[in-house]
């Protein structure tokens, strides 16, 4: 093994982890700030993660004011973080009279003036009387001249975070629709429309339940953040470690061990991270370098690790945090998604499993030796305890709590695991805070006995934590970490909330969704005389052929308009106009709304923007874009997923259209079928190699597979018998010569 290989395949330090994370990751901060702005920052920072934790146990401010100090903490990090040009010489500290700590006047100004602008909306809620203004309720759609000066400055402040944070894409998608809402007559066909007055415009942007104070910016301020900051905190004290370790004694000594080490441990670590990209450096600074020293090409070593990560947004039970506006905008329970989330999530991995086994049986690759692997009864005696906060949180979350309340209940126990201590005294206080908390509630009737109980019981359980205790500077660094995390989703939520009260204002979802619809519709006509001749052979019907074919097109917007923009902020603008679209058509709501962010997340390893993909790469020292393409054809999974619970909601177990067990279990086989198909068309090997015509006829056996009835599943085994034939013939051969 030559030098080069050796520096490919070393596990990488954490600043280099770290350097890669805020490369790909746009929650990471940039800009470097003076010591003493520094600390300000860190203090900010952590006032700002305690101000959200308490709250979350013990009571919401009014949504004016929650919002206004939500958004007040992002303008003030983001504009001494990010500068206003990411250019790497804007970096380094200046000395200028112009700067204040390495951070322009200019961004001061623009800091201060979203500070007022936040909390404008608050401090005038019930009028000024010195000032001459009115209640909210009186100046609602006639703003008076002080709502038109921070309304418009707070429109263009969010836009100005938002390309700081997330690029250039967002933003401008973003003002298109401003442009709609001021000048609809000037659109063509269905798209015009009257148009909306500029004031009219900004009050409705800027007053709360809609536009930038609506619904995005409450569940991120509410619910998102805290969960964020659990699954950043549970991380630090522990669990994230636990979960790969115990990915290793699963599956590290199978064929091709530590690449499905890498997919267990993503699906586990799933759980507690909404991040495709922080689940892609925590899990693959191991799991990278272990597949290519095993002699898994460093391409697909990356694209394993980024197609699994990129499951985390997708994987209850903590999913992404368009998981959490999706409840909101469907008036659903939380747990009600997640538990409609299990088996897509599982079908993904499937995928992503079957490829990782067959690509090691083509290779031939063997697992991890045995003193390679972690001993279960060393990892389980060190790290038991740290799976107690994630226990409490779901305990609190399916027993009918607010998700807010869940996270809370979480956080305090992940902090009493990683500082409480039973055998130094002074670290009690953390569980004898949480305790009287309980007791509070209890007393209060926010907690019933037995859930009082099983708290009180983990939280004593949580001090007896074996390992070495984390200190207070660890626990704050952690939690500032997590604020970091916070910065872009909060800045893509308010920014993209302009785009909710556009289409309230004008109705361009139905407008889009009428085009698509009445597109796909003529396209099915003319598609239905050219494949039944005429009608004499009449296998679909019309209805069939344009539900198919708006699915198609909505997915492949929902891939294009996800390059470079977040999954939370694609899914709101899709949900608001492509889901019109698949409603028209008769689809259950939670189905569409599941479609479109499945196919928002599977932009996230889809050339030629694919950020987990390219820190995949980075760590794998591979070509960016042919670990996309590794990534995307592991993903197969995900990609056909949406289209199978949209023809069988049954397997989203909560749909609308009722469950039955019998025909769960048979749609649940088919799909597992045609994705396992599938997998074995991309790697062109199940028993044996396999040739082009093979794979081309099980990659079309899969899709059959997919639709759900019985008549489809005999074609698929008709178009695939064949295959399975020769590979049998071919096998039973190569067992007579051995």
């Amino acid at each position: 093994m030559t030098d080069t290989t050796r520096m490919e395949d070393r596990e990488l330090t954490a600043d280099e982890l770290a350097a890669i994370e805020e490369k790909y990751d746009e929650a990471s901060a940039n800009r470097a700030v003076s010591p003493g702005f520094g600390r300000a920052l860190r203090a900010v920072s952590l006032v700002f993660a305690l101000y959200h934790y308490f709250t979350a146990g013990f009571g919401l401010p009014a949504d004016y004011w929650h919002m206004g100090w939500h958004l007040s903490g992002l303008f003030i990090l983001i504009y001494a973080l990010f500068p206003v040009i990411g250019i790497q010489s804007l970096y380094a500290k200046r000395a200028s009279a112009w700067r204040i700590g390495n951070i322009p006047i200019y961004d001061m100004i623009f800091m201060l003036l979203g500070i007022m602008s936040a909390l404008y909306v608050g401090a005038a809620w019930r009028g000024i009387a010195w000032l001459g203004i009115e209640e909210q309720t009186f100046r609602m759609g006639n703003p008076n001249g002080y709502d038109m000066f921070f309304g418009v400055a707070i429109i263009f402040l969010v836009l100005d975070i938002s390309r700081r944070t997330l690029g250039w894409v967002l933003p401008l998608i973003i003002c298109f629709f401003i442009s709609y809402a001021l000048f609809g007559p000037y659109f063509p066909g269905l798209l015009q429309h009257p148009g909306v007055n500029f004031k009219t415009f900004v009050s409705s942007m800027y007053f709360p339940q809609e536009g930038i104070f609506g619904v995005t910016l409450w569940v991120v301020s509410t619910i998102v953040f805290h969960f964020v900051l659990f699954g950043v905190i549970a991380q630090r004290t522990g669990l994230g470690q636990l979960f790969i370790d115990n990915a290793t004694i699963l599956a590290g000594r199978y064929t091709g061990g530590p690449a499905k080490v890498s997919v267990v441990s993503s699906a586990f670590f799933g759980t507690i991270s909404g991040s495709s990209v922080a689940n892609t450096v925590s899990t693959g600074a191991l799991t990278i370098p272990n597949m290519k020293r095993l002699g898994y090409p460093g391409h697909f070593a990356g694209g394993v690790e980024a197609a699994s990560s990129a499951g985390g947004q997708i994987t209850p039970p903590i999913m992404g945090a368009a998981a959490f506006i999706m409840a909101e905008f469907l008036e659903l329970p939380y747990t009600t998604i997640v538990i409609a989330a299990v088996f897509p999530a599982l079908l993904h991995y499937v995928g992503v499993f079957t490829v990782v086994h067959l690509m090691a049986r083509k290779l031939d690759l063997r697992g991890l030796a045995k003193d390679q692997l972690p001993k279960l009864a060393e990892v389980w005696r060190e790290g038991w305890a740290n799976i107690i906060p994630l226990v409490g949180l779901l305990v609190v979350l399916f027993s009918g709590y607010t998700p807010f309340m869940a996270a809370f209940c979480g956080i305090s126990l992940a902090v009493v695991t990683g500082m409480a201590r039973i055998k130094n005294p002074m670290t009690l206080i953390y569980p004898a805070a949480f305790v009287a908390f309980l007791l509070w509630k209890y007393n209060g009737g926010g907690f019933d006995l037995a859930m009082t109980a099983l708290l009180v019981a983990g939280t004593a359980i949580a001090a007896l934590n074996p390992q070495k205790r984390i200190t207070i500077r660890q626990m704050a660094m952690a939690m500032e970490l997590g604020v970091r995390y916070a910065l872009a989703v909060g800045a893509a939520a308010a920014v993209v909330g302009i785009v909710v009260g556009v289409i309230n204002t004008t109705g361009i979802g139905f407008r889009v969704g009428f085009m698509v619809t009445q597109g796909a519709g003529n396209l099915a006509t003319d598609l239905y005389a050219f494949l039944s001749l005429g009608g004499l052979f009449d296998w679909f019907g019309v209805d069939d052929l344009q539900l198919f074919i708006s699915l198609v097109f909505i997915a492949i917007a929902c891939i294009l308009m996800g390059a470079g923009i977040p999954t939370t902020a694609l899914y709101i603008m899709l949900a608001s106009v492509a889901q019109p679209a698949l409603a028209q058509l008769g689809i259950p709501p939670i189905a569409s709304h599941m479609f479109v962010l499945y196919y928002g997340v599977v932009s996230e390893i889809t050339p030629p923007v694919c950020t987990s993909a390219y820190a995949a790469a980075a760590i794998a020292n591979s070509n960016p874009f042919r670990t996309g393409l590794s990534a995307f054809s592991l993903g197969l999974g995900k990609v056909v997923a949406p289209m199978a619970f949209v023809y069988a909601p049954v397997l989203l177990f909560v749909s609308s259209t009722g469950f039955d067990l019998w025909e769960f279990s048979y749609t649940a086989t088919s799909c597992i079928a045609g994705v396992i198909a599938l997998s074995a068309a991309v790697v062109g090997y199940w028993l044996t190699p396999m040739g082009v015509l093979s794979r081309i006829l099980l990659a079309v056996a899969g899709l059959v597979f997919v639709a759900p009835s019985l008549s489809a599943d005999l074609v698929a085994l008709l178009i695939a018998s064949p295959v399975i034939a020769s590979q049998l013939m071919t096998r039973r051969k190569s067992s007579q010569l051995a």
